[in-house]
């Protein structure tokens, strides 16, 4: 349960981060573009970014990402980003919770999307 309460501050941060990017882009774009697909573009930007941070804290003992906020951020609709960020960065490849939870988050999605 700490790792959980301890991993909110960071989730909220990376949420924000992606409501900021989902209404800055929103104007921007040009046509009748899904908002639904858009905010799966902000949050798969914003886990990408999230992996990488951690994956370049790792080696040298740096300030982590906790795992329960990448989780948090899969399920929020950052699936992409997490599966991009866990095999370009190489990063949280070895651990099967991991690969679980964005399975069953990328299903979660692909319902939502195909309904």
């Amino acid at each position: 349960m700490r790792k959980l309460i301890v991993a909110v501050p960071s989730l909220l941060l990376g949420l924000l981060l992606a409501a900021i990017i989902f209404f800055v882009a929103d104007p921007l774009l040009v046509g009748d573009f899904d908002p639904l697909l858009l905010w799966l573009l902000a949050t798969g930007l914003v886990t990408f970014g999230y992996y990488g941070v951690d994956k370049a804290q790792s080696p040298r003992n740096g300030r982590r990402i906790p795992e329960w906020t990448l989780h948090g951020l899969a399920l929020a609709g950052g699936v992409a980003g997490g599966w991009l960020g866990m095999f370009l960065f190489r990063h949280k490849t070895q651990k099967p919770l991991f690969r679980l939870l964005l399975l069953v988050a990328t299903a979660l999605w692909a319902w939502l999307l195909w309904r």
